[in-house]
């Protein structure tokens, strides 16, 4: 469909959450945007395989990238449901300490928060926490009244309508295999088909924004970077997640998670909008990804879900779906930022890398689209 002669202003490489909303942005500003899928349609990976938590914006250090994208995301999240009919619930989250000995990192959390800009945070004790759930027996808590949950599927194909509305166009099952920076931009060769019969096109493009989620790094390589010495290379954390029984004894009216662990938020109760409880995910690093989900887990499950909501059975548990993260921290690292970076400075002008856009990246994605924009 695309020869080499035939250019746009932006190829947007990857057609989940945050390359949609980029689109959008792109294209609403007057850009000529082509947005690249390898798979059969869109928001099939990362984004369809989450919590679909709206994120207030409390766990990030106070100046980073996740910190600012992720209170401007929320903002302009509910702005966005609200003006378009996306359905979301702003139920709201309680972040609990199990024992004394958590209520620090508490306080810790809420310093944090409040620095970002977090609205309405409070402090709680246990009696208070449990007389919003009376469920939960925890030494203390923290409210986050600005949490909320949505529909992903619906977001994400409200950002395609904007994007086509203004004459973006979306290809499926168009996997970029080559970049090529050229004198007039960049030139973006994809593959289709399967591989018996594959047929190959091109299109030049001015600028290229890379958000392929789990393959961004391997995009990153095509262009001309190495991942490894950018600090690029992503890991792959696998997180399971369990569904409640519909007959359990279990019932909440809010989020509800841990002090956060090490590697993630730790396993937490979340609602969807039907209000079917669901738990996860837990952290495992891969080295291939894949999503079955073991149903010996549960009892594990159950063991850090009594620590909160001590009534739990592992009986009343059933796997549900499992999620990859695409990390740039590995086992027992730091904390990472998203990376989304405009690559003149190491001598790739036009390429802008999108780079473990881990949670909070739901909730990030719009305001990453601004970002990207004022970047360009």
């Amino acid at each position: 469909m695309f020869a080499p002669r035939h250019a746009v202003d932006v190829v947007v490489v990857g057609a989940g959450i945050v390359g949609l909303a980029v689109a959008a942005a792109l294209a609403r500003c007057g850009r000529s945007v082509l947005i690249l899928e390898r798979r059969e349609g869109i928001a099939r990976e990362i984004t369809s395989r989450n919590s679909e938590v709206i994120h207030a914006g409390i766990y990030y250090p106070s100046g980073s990238l996740k910190a600012h994208l992720c209170t401007r995301g929320r903002e302009l999240i509910y702005q966005r449901c609200a003006a378009r009919g996306v359905p979301c619930r702003k139920l709201g989250k309680l972040i609990v300490a199990s024992q004394e000995s958590e209520i620090g990192s508490l306080e810790e959390l809420l310093a944090r928060g409040e620095a970002n800009g977090v609205p309405g945070l409070e402090m709680l004790t246990g009696r208070q926490v449990n007389r919003l759930e009376p469920q939960l027996a925890v030494a203390a808590g923290l409210l986050s009244p600005e949490t909320g949950i949505l529909d992903a599927q619906a977001l994400a194909l409200s950002f395609l309508a904007e994007a086509e509305s203004h004459d973006a166009i979306l290809l499926l099952h168009h996997e970029v295999i080559a970049l090529e920076r050229c004198s007039t931009g960049w030139r973006v060769e994809t593959r289709t088909g399967s591989e018996a019969s594959a047929s190959r096109e091109a299109v030049s493009c001015e600028t290229v924004v890379n958000a392929a989620g789990l393959a961004s790094d391997r995009l990153a390589e095509l262009a001309g970077l190495d991942p490894d010495a950018c600090g690029y290379r992503l890991h792959a954390c696998k997180g399971d997640y369990f569904a409640l029984a519909a007959g359990s004894e279990i019932s909440l009216e809010r989020l509800v998670y841990p002090v956060p662990a090490p590697a993630g938020l730790g396993i937490h109760a979340t609602l969807d909008l039907a209000g079917r409880i669901r738990f996860g995910p837990d952290t495992e690093y891969l080295a291939e990804p894949n999503y079955h989900v073991r149903p010996e887990k549960a009892a594990h499950f159950a063991k850090a879900i009594r620590r909160y909501l001590p009534l739990l059975r592992s009986e009343w548990l059933s796997p549900d779906y499992a999620g990859i993260r695409p990390k740039l921290a590995g086992p027992g690292d730091g904390f990472r930022d998203f990376v989304v970076s405009e690559e003149s400075g190491i001598g790739l002008p036009g390429l802008v890398d999108c780079i473990g856009i881990e949670s909070p990246g739901l909730t990030a994605a719009p305001a990453i689209a601004e970002y990207v924009a004022e970047l360009l």
